[in-house]
């Protein structure tokens, strides 16, 4: 099997139910921008587990198998918001991961000391791709809304991206205080 197929060479690309769009149609763009952030998790999960080998220790297996169960739910919801008419049913896995993620969130932060300030993106090489993997899923979340506003999306989507993004903000906080490294903050406010 051959990986070009000379189909999408016009500009357009199929749907999971095989009709054709532009590839910079909103919905290609809400999904695309998902599958961008899989890859950026490939990549952390890479790094987690790369820092790990270099220091002798074994990788958190409990955060790296917990990415590579979002990896597949960005998958199922990349596949949803490829139909042409999404499914109006609230997905239960979604839902499942969403109460997750809070309580992970919820560890994560316990164990970090109190935010005063807002935080810039940097520190070990895993925090700073975890802070990229939270702005790539920001946009992302940006894409669906857009998407919702010709298109049904399921609530659960929403909950589940923006939640997303928190977490990915809490992981890289958590990773940068396991390392030992100070967080560096604006302490400039919003005028």
């Amino acid at each position: 099997m051959k990986i070009y197929t000379r189909v999408g060479d016009d500009g357009t690309t199929s749907l999971c139910d095989g009709s054709r769009l532009s590839k910079d149609d909103i919905r290609v763009e809400a999904y695309g921008t998902l599958d961008e952030l899989n890859a950026h998790i490939g990549l952390l999960i890479s790094l987690l587990q790369t820092s790990s080998l270099k220091e002798g220790v074994q990788p958190a297996a409990n955060l790296t198998d917990f990415l590579s169960e979002i990896q597949e739910e960005l998958f199922v919801i990349g596949g949803e918001l490829a139909r042409a008419e999404i499914k109006t049913e609230e997905p239960v896995s979604t839902q499942k991961l969403i109460t997750k993620i809070e309580a992970i969130i919820d560890e994560l932060s316990s164990q970090l000391p109190v935010q005063q300030h807002f935080v810039l993106p940097g520190g070990v090489i895993p925090a700073s791709q975890s802070h990229v993997c939270r702005t790539i899923c920001r946009r992302a979340e940006r894409r669906i809304v857009a998407l919702s506003h010709v298109a049904t999306v399921s609530s659960k989507i929403f909950i589940f991206v923006n939640r997303l993004s928190d977490y990915f903000f809490i992981l890289s906080r958590y990773l940068n205080n396991d390392s030992g490294i100070s967080e560096k903050i604006w302490k400039n406010t919003c005028r």
